[in-house]
Parts: structure tokens; C-alpha cells; sequence
């Protein structure tokens, strides 16, 4: 099922079982997705490529409002957001870390032939097209940086 099906179904299902939280972060997406649609023009359709791309700039956005929240003492705006997250997340790839993470940056290493810090630049670029979505573009770069230096 496509992304944006799976959307729709859960804001039905949402309202169904009176989840506020899920229900508003749902509808957030399905907004997402209409401007992103009606901005590519009447016929086009969104790929679940480009959903996930939104989905995840969603998730970034509600991540800063939780440190800023939490910054700001504010722990029941950030705890709606942290639910959000929740919601957000099940839409988006498994998420690579730690090991796994390392692993797949030091094949596009080899992948490219880079041995210094002045080649960061394609190295980014190469992981950035294969790693989206899958990790965040800081700990990519962090982890470029590392193994080039």
C-alpha cells in the first residue's frame, strides 16, 4: 500500500479510536502531501520516495521543537511532540545507527575512492542519494569526517 493510502487509512482509523495525537499528526502529513502535489502540478502523484522525504523533514522539525521545548522546561509540549514522532516514524525506513551506519558510510568510501578530508564533498553526495532517509544527514557528515581524517 502506498504511502498516502496508508495515511488516509490511519486518519480513519484515528478517529475511529478517538486518538487525538495520532489523528492531528496524520492529518499534518496528509496536508504535507497535498501541498507538495499541488505543487508539482493537477496530474502528478506523490511518490513514496517523495513522502518519505517530507516525512522525515516533519520528523526533524518536531525533534528541534522537543530540545527547544525541553530547553525551555516546557516537558508537555515536548512529550506531544515525542508522540508525534512515534506516529511519524512508522511511515519512514528502519532507521540505520551505530554499526550499521559505519558499515554502509565506509562502503561509499571505498564506492568512491576517497582518502582525504577534500573529497568529503563527493562522499556526501553519494551517501546522502543512497542513506535517504535511512539516517540523519549530521550523523552521516559526523561520520565522514571521522573516517577521512
Amino acid at each position: 500500500m502506498a504511502i498516502v493510502e496508508e495515511v488516509n487509512s490511519g486518519i480513519k482509523e484515528a478517529m475511529k479510536a478517538k486518538d487525538k495525537v495520532r489523528l492531528g499528526a496524520l492529518r499534518g502529513v496528509k496536508k504535507e502531501l497535498i501541498e507538495a502535489k499541488a505543487a508539482k502540478g493537477v496530474d502528478a502523484e506523490i511518490t513514496d520516495d517523495e513522502a518519505i522525504k517530507i516525512i522525515t523533514k516533519m520528523v526533524k522539525q518536531r525533534k528541534d521543537s522537543i530540545s527547544i521545548y525541553n530547553e525551555q522546561g516546557r516537558a508537555d509540549l515536548a512529550e506531544t511532540e515525542v508522540a508525534e514522532v512515534e506516529v511519524l516514524s512508522v511511515f519512514l525506513p528502519e532507521q540505520l545507527t551505530g554499526e550499521k551506519l559505519e558499515e554502509a558510510v565506509k562502503a561509499v568510501i571505498e564506492k568512491v575512492g576517497a582518502s582525504s578530508m577534500k573529497e568529503m564533498g563527493k562522499v556526501m553526495g553519494v551517501a546522502s542519494k543512497e542513506l535517504a532517509g535511512k539516517a540523519d544527514g549530521k550523523e552521516i557528515s559526523e561520520l565522514v569526517k571521522k573516517l577521512l581524517a
